[in-house]
């Protein structure tokens, strides 16, 4: 039996210590309805002492960061041992006066299953969850985003496998360039964007930074307006004639002429400060 949880909020406008007041309850309702681990995790517990804080100080400013859960639910087949799919949760600094993010993810779905059923399930809660506040009702348009990633170095081996395999789960395209420096482009739903990039931050890296942001609006985004946005049709790693002592520094000429190809050669000054040829 799968149990259908829906959130409704029609009320007046609330004060921001009450949206996180509401937040906490909310995570507090979910831990006792899904008790062990494997099936809810809270994967920022400091998110939720700056949210208590908050709430317990009035001096006490907003948190920097949004409280993020992950619900994992099993198939009904007691033997499985597989979980079907997740869903991951982000609660804005407004919630729930406005509506909260949520990404499902399964490895039984293909990229383009997954990419629709995120649209379908963002469009359903627009449609029939949306909050009335002050009598206006407040809605959002699909946004499609890119992130162009700056790292001082990638070599590890690790990283660079979890850099495609997070790409490919949350259904973003762009590229890799491993070695020094290195760059990281990806491509796709904001919601998605923003998860890899909170997974990717959390690694340990000598320097990592977003070097520029692309947002573009898209109302009622169906899933081909989405593809018509992307530069890239896959995340793949790109070597450029790799040189040097270790043999990690690659032909930025090259790079440069890759982005050309891609219609995004003004990145390259962007990174390096210096027109690319």
């Amino acid at each position: 039996m799968v149990t259908v949880v829906r959130w409704s909020w029609e009320a007046a406008e609330m004060t921001n210590r009450e949206e996180a007041e509401i937040q906490i309850s909310e995570l507090d309702l979910l831990s006792s309805m899904f008790p062990y681990e494997e099936e809810f995790t809270v994967t920022d517990q400091l998110a939720v002492a700056e949210l208590k804080h908050f709430i317990d100080n009035e001096s006490a400013e907003m948190p920097s960061s949004k409280i993020q859960f992950v619900l994992n639910v099993k198939p009904e087949d007691s033997n499985a041992s597989m979980v079907k799919f997740s869903m991951v949760c982000a609660l804005p600094f407004e919630y729930p006066s406005v509506l909260p993010e949520i990404t499902v993810r399964s490895p039984l779905l293909s990229r383009s299953q997954q990419a629709q059923l995120n649209l379908d399930l963002k469009t359903y809660l627009m449609q029939n969850c949306s909050v009335t506040t002050s009598n206006a009702v407040r809605s959002e348009d699909v946004v499609f985003t890119r992130l162009w990633i700056y790292s001082h170095h990638i070599y590890n081996k690790q990283k660079r496998k979890n850099i495609i395999e997070w790409s490919k789960e949350l259904s973003l395209s762009g590229f890799c360039m491993p070695g020094k420096p290195g760059v990281v482009c990806v491509e796709g739903l904001q919601s998605s964007c923003e998860e890899f990039w909170s997974r990717i931050r959390r690694l340990t890296w000598k320097r990592i930074l977003i070097r520029h942001r692309e947002d573009i609006s898209l109302e009622g985004g169906c899933l081909a307006e989405i593809q018509k946005q992307r530069k890239f049709s896959a995340l793949e790693e790109k070597c450029f004639d790799a040189h040097g002592a270790r043999g990690n520094h690659m032909d930025l000429g090259q790079l440069y002429q890759f982005l050309e190809e891609k219609g995004c050669a003004d990145i390259f000054q962007m990174y390096f400060g210096v027109e690319g040829h």
